[in-house]
């Protein structure tokens, strides 16, 4: 095998940004192989699958990968009710995943949470990379208890742009956020939160068990 290419099927536009997670995290773990990441865009397709089992299948058939990335945020449900979900509708996919792993992306509360500990990103996303606005970023103990990360995150874009009025009103927040991840070099910092270990933790076994990092 010359390269890894692993496909992540999302909830939204916006989990995109977790695609440099991803990747620093297989790199992180062993992979030295080159990586070849996917986004399964579904929403453009003219009849849209509607379960996860389907978004799963209609996936894996526009997307052919080695490792499957499944993303839910866990919002306000628990963790577990998260991944139990996501198991569920892998079980209902038949024999697609016999022999492909699959490892389940569960953010607490959700995917914008993972962005909002790298003050530099979020001004260099914002395209005012040395601006002085002050930001008031989150204690990265306290991101899983957030209630709205995504509208913090949002705020912290707009007020780092440094524009005023309408301006800042129509500042594209949603792809201004996938920016950010592609702007931070480090994710270690987020080894800390729960459901980030056991993301790397899955990714770990994953990598072993394959033996993709022999």
């Amino acid at each position: 095998m010359n390269e890894l290419r692993y496909t992540l099927l999302s909830d939204g536009s916006s989990d995109e940004a977790l695609l440099p997670i991803l990747t620093w995290l297989l790199r992180e773990n062993g992979i030295k192989l080159a990586i070849q990441p996917a986004w399964a865009d579904l929403r453009r397709l003219k009849r849209p699958p509607q379960t996860l089992s389907e978004k799963i299948n209609r996936s894996l058939d526009l997307f052919p990968c080695q490792l499957l990335f499944i993303h839910r945020d866990a919002e306000k449900e628990p963790y577990e009710r998260r991944y139990a979900e996501i198991k569920k509708a892998i079980q209902k996919t038949g024999t697609a995943l016999d022999a492909l792993p699959v490892i389940c992306v569960i953010p607490v509360r959700m995917q914008e949470a993972w962005l909002l500990f790298d003050e530099k990103a979020i001004r260099h996303a914002a395209g005012n990379l040395y601006g002085r606005q002050s930001l008031y970023l989150p204690p990265i103990i306290t991101l899983e208890q957030l209630p709205d990360p995504k509208s913090i995150l949002h705020e912290l874009l707009r007020n780092a742009s440094g524009l005023k009025g309408r301006r800042r009103n129509r500042i594209p927040t949603h792809r201004h956020t996938r920016r950010v991840a592609e702007f931070i070099d480090d994710f270690s910092a987020l080894r800390v939160l729960s459901a980030f270990k056991a993301l790397e933790s899955d990714i770990q076994q994953t990598i072993e068990a394959q033996e993709w990092n022999s």
